[in-house]
């Protein structure tokens, strides 16, 4: 058990059904559900970005584009740690996204892929490459407390070749925000949509109304596990969790039409919930390629 709590790599979880205009050659790309590479990501040294944060967010066309160096703009813990042994290093990381996202009405996984990107050229990347016995049904959370995988204070860690990326709530990157605002824009979503940060408008049909912090609807599941590592639920894999379908504030990818400071006519958005899932559940697929 021990050598499958090691954060050997965070990698697609199968070669089928990949993102749309993929390489499969490319597999390392940062690439996701309307998130495609402008460029490749590089990690030799000499392409490398200098070890401080490089980030711009343009427009081109109907696409915003993100280029940066994965280094945050933050403290980060030690790494290497007892727990991950990789050191963080420069990337030369591309993201293009719509600007103009619409929903498709449906869910769609994003599982082995990067779910976006932070304001800071930081990726969220929700998954491991950790599993029970190798058993790819059987995928470890990062957070769950129940595998240590050599998370900072921002529930965040390196993988091999040197990207730091979050997994769990950014501490960092949320530099000041209060229970009595609405969250700023932290990030957007690999099919265009803002992230934002646990506090929204109580009613989102208005922009005047109090703010109050986000709740989601997953829950772990009630039981016993059949197959696999037996036991009972407890939230240490990602199949532990469900949807309980209950009228909280976000739907199952942990997001909602919305009214927000930047959309005051509306906005389908994401939201980190500080508790599970701060990984978010599966997004609407919403990009035509």
């Amino acid at each position: 058990m021990r050598d499958q709590h090691k954060h050997r790599r965070h990698c697609p979880l199968s070669d089928e059904d990949p993102p749309p205009l993929v390489d499969l050659d490319r597999r390392q790309l940062i690439v996701g559900i309307g998130l495609l590479p402008l460029a490749g990501m590089t990690l030799s040294a000499h392409d490398a970005w200098a070890l401080a944060n490089q980030v711009s967010i343009e427009t081109d066309g109907n696409f915003r584009v993100i280029k940066d160096n994965a280094i945050p703009d933050h403290p980060t813990g030690q790494f290497p740690n007892a727990h991950n042994p990789n050191a963080i290093s420069a990337q030369n990381l591309s993201f293009k996204a719509p600007l103009k996202p619409t929903r498709s009405g449906a869910f769609r996984t994003v599982q082995g892929w990067n779910f976006g990107v932070a304001v800071n050229g930081v990726p969220f990347d929700p998954f491991t490459g950790e599993f029970w016995n190798n058993d790819r049904r059987w995928n470890y959370d990062a957070i769950s407390g129940y595998v240590d995988l050599g998370l900072d204070q921002n529930g965040a860690h390196v993988q091999p070749g040197g990207k730091y990326h979050y997994h769990g709530w950014p501490k960092g990157l949320i530099k000041s925000w209060s229970p009595s605002r609405h969250s700023p824009i932290i990030g957007w979503a690999a099919d265009g949509f803002p992230i934002y940060a646990a506090y929204g408008f109580a009613d989102p049909k208005k922009s005047t109304s109090p703010v109050k912090k986000m709740t989601s609807g997953w829950r772990v599941k009630q039981g016993q596990r059949s197959g696999g590592p037996g036991g009972k639920y407890d939230g240490r894999f990602f199949v532990d969790w469900e949807w309980s379908g209950s009228a909280d504030d976000l739907d199952q990818a942990n997001g909602r039409d919305t009214a927000t400071p930047e959309y005051p006519g509306g906005t389908y958005a994401y939201f980190l919930t500080e508790d599970w899932p701060v990984r978010f559940s599966p997004p609407p697929s919403s990009m035509s390629i």
